[in-house]
């Protein structure tokens, strides 16, 4: 199958897909409530794009196409409101996090769906593990080449975006040591971690057509790759971010991402390079790790810096752009919460210190999602 023509679309534009944990209200455990909640927002009148994801205690959410971060902001919340109210007749909770505190795996059921079962019977164990919760980001391109040149930009800060959206610290009932676990479930697939370094869609689809004809992919789904080109929609993807715990946050980071394209894209303060890609996995087991402590190495000049330092230098340089777009506040808040090493990751810390029972820490995280 050849790779679909790259669409058009006005750069800069921003779509949003959050992944949401659906949870019984008695134990605060994973609830296989997907398919009911379909049906009853569906009864309701629901008005949004909800669908359910590869196992059954897990619902996505997307925006249409927003201007920006007050856009983004508005649909988020439009969302969550309606799909709180279907919520309520089931008796279950949403929460946002990048991975449930406290589930099993192996209790997980796929959706029905023939691709999700497809996948299932491809990958095995890994499938119910799947069960992570994260949010995408999609900016809008002004063409093929210019979406790659994007791609392999922005791949520069995949570790700032890491730290700042990281909240899935706890595993099967356990504290992992990382600010983000999740994301360690993502890198056993074979197709993920970075895209192939090309630089124009000529030499994409060429690559592409090489990995079709070995049977081993069909379409741009089957790549799970951090960053990825999404030619139907005219976008690239930015896949790394875990679910925030409340829609502000995850608006805020679908800003500050807006923003640094803005910057790539007008200024081009740099040249993307295969070499880039030298330090590309160390960086981001740093971030995954240590979050804001971690340690971030420019790929270009080598210089060794603390991530969280290296995010309040970024939002200062890209500030000028901030402005021009509206996300000066957004990206301040950021900004703010990586001087002061706060995440989401060290909220659900700070809680379970306070209160060591996982399951009250999920009914936190609802009460988080619906303020």
């Amino acid at each position: 199958m050849p790779l679909e023509p790259f669409s058009t679309s006005r750069a800069l534009t921003l779509g949003v897909e959050l992944e949401l944990q659906l949870v019984g209200t008695h134990d605060f455990d994973l609830v296989a409530a997907a398919p009911d909640l379909l049906r009853v927002l569906e009864q309701q009148g629901f008005v949004g794009d909800v669908k359910p994801e590869i196992t059954s205690s897990m619902i996505e959410i997307a925006t249409g196409i927003c201007t920006g971060y007050t856009d983004v902001l508005e649909q988020l919340t439009a969302l969550r409101d309606g799909l709180l109210e279907g919520a309520r007749r089931l008796d279950i909770g949403i929460c946002g996090g990048g991975a449930h505190p406290f589930q099993l795996w192996g209790e997980r059921q796929i959706s029905d769906s023939a691709r999700y079962q497809h996948l299932s019977d491809l990958y095995g164990y890994l499938a119910k593990q799947f069960t992570v919760f994260g949010q995408h980001v999609h900016i809008g391109c002004p063409g093929p080449d210019e979406a790659l040149l994007l791609l392999h930009g922005m791949s520069r800060f995949i570790p700032h975006l890491i730290a700042l959206s990281a909240s899935s610290p706890f595993v099967q009932g356990h504290d992992t040591g990382f600010d983000s676990a999740r994301l360690n479930s993502i890198f056993a697939f074979p197709l993920s971690g970075r895209a192939p370094f090309v630089l124009n869609w000529s030499d994409f689809e060429g690559y592409f057509a090489k990995m079709a004809r070995t049977g081993v992919v069909e379409s741009m789904k089957d790549f799970y790759w951090d960053i990825r080109p999404k030619p139907e929609y005219g976008t690239i993807e930015v896949r790394v971010l875990d679910t925030p715990l409340c829609v502000e946050r995850a608006a805020r980071l679908a800003a500050l991402i807006q923003t640094i394209a803005r910057w790539l894209m007008v200024d081009k303060p740099f040249v993307p390079a295969e070499d880039d890609y030298l330090v590309y996995a160390f960086n981001r087991f740093q971030a995954c790790r240590f979050g804001y402590e971690g340690v971030w190495v420019d790929p270009e000049s080598g210089e060794r810096r603390v991530l969280g330092d290296a995010i309040v230098a970024l939002v200062n340089r890209i500030g000028p752009h901030a402005a021009v777009l509206g996300t000066q506040v957004a990206c301040a808040a950021l900004a703010n919460d990586a001087a002061t090493r706060t995440n989401d990751a060290m909220w659900l810390r700070e809680h379970y210190s306070a209160d060591p029972l996982l399951p009250e820490l999920v009914r936190r995280q609802c009460l988080r999602w619906a303020e």
